[in-house]
């Protein structure tokens, strides 16, 4: 029985597709949700911040992701569901597989990317790592323009 979703979400419309269908599987499961965020563990902000010579550019980074979570938030409210949000730090896919164990989780939720050479969506690196070591099902959700199709 799946009794807890984990969705994982970056600042992306194709995250939003994936915590859209989190929050419709939790609603009709009675499952409890959980959204993370991971912020990568390594200097872009500070290249950002350096690049761009402005004041805060790297810090953006970082409150884009968080401001997503906010928006699941805010969905999963109305959808009157209690949503737990988590700002991760790390690698992507080896952070969610952890918070996924640790939080133990039944189901995890990843959006298919819509960001390909071809403009083709594909499962990306990260994700297919997320897939190939997870301890629970792993659902890929299509970006929406994919869906739409």
């Amino acid at each position: 029985m799946i009794e807890r979703i984990l969705v994982a979400i970056d600042d992306t419309a194709d995250s939003l597709a994936a915590a859209r269908l989190a929050i419709e599987l939790a609603t009709a499961l009675h499952a409890e949700l959980r959204a993370v965020h991971v912020e990568v563990d390594h200097g872009l902000p500070k290249v950002v911040q350096a690049a761009s010579g402005e004041p805060g550019a790297g810090a953006r980074l970082a409150e884009a992701g968080v401001a997503m979570l906010h928006r699941v938030s805010a969905l999963a409210a109305a959808a009157r569901l209690e949503l737990q949000t988590q700002v991760l730090t790390g690698e992507i896919a080896p952070a969610i597989l952890h918070d996924a164990r640790q939080w133990r989780a039944d189901l995890v939720v990843l959006g298919k990317s819509s960001r390909s050479a071809s403009g083709e969506p594909y499962i990306g690196a990260r994700s297919r790592h997320v897939l190939e070591f997870a301890d629970q099902p792993v659902v890929i959700v299509p970006p929406p323009e994919a869906a739409a199709r």
